[in-house]
């Protein structure tokens, strides 16, 4: 639950079970049958717990969306720290299509998050978290491509490293948008243009 805001905070080892249950259920809800199925009391049916209780923690939906969303992104933020850390150890023949093959991976593997992220249920905390990942996955970016030897650690390669993530966000987006698998031709073309355009800043 690192990084999932509550209305109140877990503390004793059974609560955290509880949360993470619920939390847990509202995922299964939402691959399986999308954001209409996130209200409170259904959520508490399928944890198994009272809606007296779910209301301690996360007292409506958009709390519950909220909660789901932070989750997701904080799995893509481990991600990306996880590449930072290795690109520091590794050399990579391919950065681009290691980073491109491992998110869309991650895509793929989390129906929930695509049901979440291709809604219109997004609330206003969820977009500012969004907002807040963005710039965290574009620092991290830039931290791989620095470690590789393909860019500077200058300010305007950190500029460059978050186009390029903004870019790769939205046509990832995209290619699962309609496809659960995703969309083979475009996540190549996507790597083709991360290339180009990275490799032309390395130069």
């Amino acid at each position: 639950m690192a990084g999932v805001r509550l209305r109140r905070r877990p503390r004793q080892a059974r609560s955290q079970e509880k949360v993470a249950r619920v939390l847990a259920a509202a995922e299964r809800l939402l691959g399986e049958e999308g954001v209409s199925a996130l209200t409170t009391t259904r959520v508490a049916a399928e944890a198994g717990v009272s809606v007296g209780a779910l209301y301690q923690y996360l007292p409506d939906r958009d709390a519950i969306v909220e909660a789901l969303a932070e989750q997701y992104l904080g799995r893509l933020e481990a991600a990306m720290s996880t590449f930072a850390q290795r690109a520091a150890e590794e050399v990579w023949d391919d950065p681009v299509g290691v980073l491109v093959d491992a998110f869309a991976e991650l895509y793929r593997s989390q129906p929930g998050f695509r049901a979440l992220w291709f809604s219109r249920d997004l609330t206003d905390g969820t977009r500012d978290a969004d907002r807040r990942h963005k710039h965290t996955m574009s620092a991290g970016l830039h931290t791989v491509l620095v470690a590789q030897h393909l860019l500077p650690p200058t300010p305007e390669a950190a500029t460059a490293c978050r186009t390029a993530f903004l870019a790769a966000d939205a046509v990832t987006q995209e290619a699962f948008r309609g496809d659960g698998e995703g969309d083979a031709a475009l996540l190549a073309q996507l790597k083709v243009l991360l290339r180009a355009y990275l490799g032309r800043l390395g130069e």
